[in-house]
């Protein structure tokens, strides 16, 4: 049961387009790792998708939540709903995608690569809150309600996500405590 059309309806399409514009590279980034298999693309159709769905629901925008809160809720779905259907697809076609570091991002592509399928590791819902908490910043409040998720219940998944991620990437943070490697330019 939408609302009556009137200038109300243009105050929310002028919020949502600023909206759009403060928080479509950060859309595409959560949507990128939550599907966590370094697809550019699928991440970039999933925040399109979010956006149209996000758009056409405008009507139905209350207000109860921050706009930001209600879109990245339709966002997180989208991206819930893609992983779903591409595992029934692999399923029924017997294949399985490899995980991609993406060729735009800066760094090392091998530590990229293993980052990523060390996110790949975890289960659904524990990549989905380590990435919103301690990847794109939001509080356990705000994730567990854009989960749809307790804040016990989502501190429960951080704390097994880092346990299993310590694990898998411990290794990393050793090279901190060894002598610095001598360069050319460093030994001087």
């Amino acid at each position: 049961m939408g609302r009556m059309a009137g200038a109300g309806d243009e105050e929310l399409r002028s919020r949502f387009e600023a909206l759009v514009r403060e928080q479509l590279e950060r859309a595409r980034r959560v949507a990128w790792r939550i599907l966590g298999d370094g697809d550019l693309a699928a991440a970039e159709d999933v925040t399109q998708d979010a956006l149209v769905r996000a758009y056409r629901g405008l009507a139905g925008f209350r207000g109860e939540a921050r706009m930001e809160t209600w879109f990245y809720r339709i966002l997180v779905r989208q991206a819930q709903n893609h992983r779903r259907w591409r595992a029934v697809r692999e399923l029924w076609s017997g294949t399985t995608r490899e995980v991609s570091g993406g060729d735009e991002e800066p760094g090392d592509p091998l530590l990229r690569a293993r980052v990523l399928a060390a996110l790949g590791s975890l289960s659904a819902a524990q990549r989905e809150a380590f990435v919103l908490v301690h990847l794109e910043g939001f509080s356990v409040r705000e994730a567990a309600e854009l989960l749809g998720r307790r804040p016990g219940t989502l501190k429960t998944h951080l704390k097994r996500a880092a346990a299993k991620l310590r694990g898998e990437l411990g290794d990393l943070a050793s090279w901190q405590d060894r002598e610095p490697i001598r360069t050319a330019s460093s030994s001087g």
